[in-house]
């Protein structure tokens, strides 16, 4: 079996961290608790990154740089169907490349407005890339945001469960299905 690169060892280490932060939250989150997840001593874990923080900053990096990408891929797409797929693929492959990372993500929903400023930012990053300026009030439709946060906090959960319980094959197209019908393009 090949020796993991840097890049592999590092991506390990902040989508684990980044579940603990989900499940436990920064402060109750050690350095030690990140290290025996990722079976690495402390000082091993430290090579890799100077303190927690630099772990967390990562994670929060790794969905910027996500969602940005998305949104930049998709932003001459008009709203509509091909947009929204476009988008729900790119979410569901990301939750099943970085579940720890994806995880916390989630805490958008569950903290705001108390929540992490980054985090609150990529959501805006987010509903962009799917049509939706939520700076401007009048031009908002309450439906769409509505069905926009249930198809993608369903999606998002949905897929957690599927890494978790390694169905991420089976259940993909009904994920996917499942969070465009929210978006109201189902098939009647």
């Amino acid at each position: 079996m090949p020796k993991p690169t840097k890049s592999e060892i590092d991506a390990d280490i902040i989508d684990s961290a980044a579940a603990l932060f989900a499940r436990h939250g920064f402060d109750h989150t050690s350095l030690q608790q990140i290290a025996d997840a990722v079976n690495y001593s402390k000082a091993g874990l430290l090579h890799h990154f100077p303190s927690k923080l630099s772990i967390y900053a990562a994670a929060i990096d790794a969905l910027r740089e996500h969602v940005v990408a998305v949104r930049e891929r998709v932003k001459a797409m008009p709203v509509g169907i091909e947009r929204d797929r476009a988008n729900v693929e790119a979410a569901l492959q990301f939750t099943y490349d970085w579940p720890g990372v994806s995880a916390l993500s989630h805490r958008i929903a569950e903290n705001e407005p108390d929540g992490d400023p980054q985090l609150i930012e990529i959501g805006l990053i987010l509903y962009e890339a799917l049509g939706i300026d939520l700076k401007n009030p009048k031009d908002l439709s309450m439906e769409r945001i509505v069905r926009v946060t249930s198809a993608f906090t369903g999606l998002g959960i949905s897929a957690l469960q599927a890494v978790r319980t390694d169905l991420k094959r089976e259940w993909r197209d009904h994920i996917a299905q499942a969070a465009m019908d929210a978006l109201g393009h189902g098939t009647r």
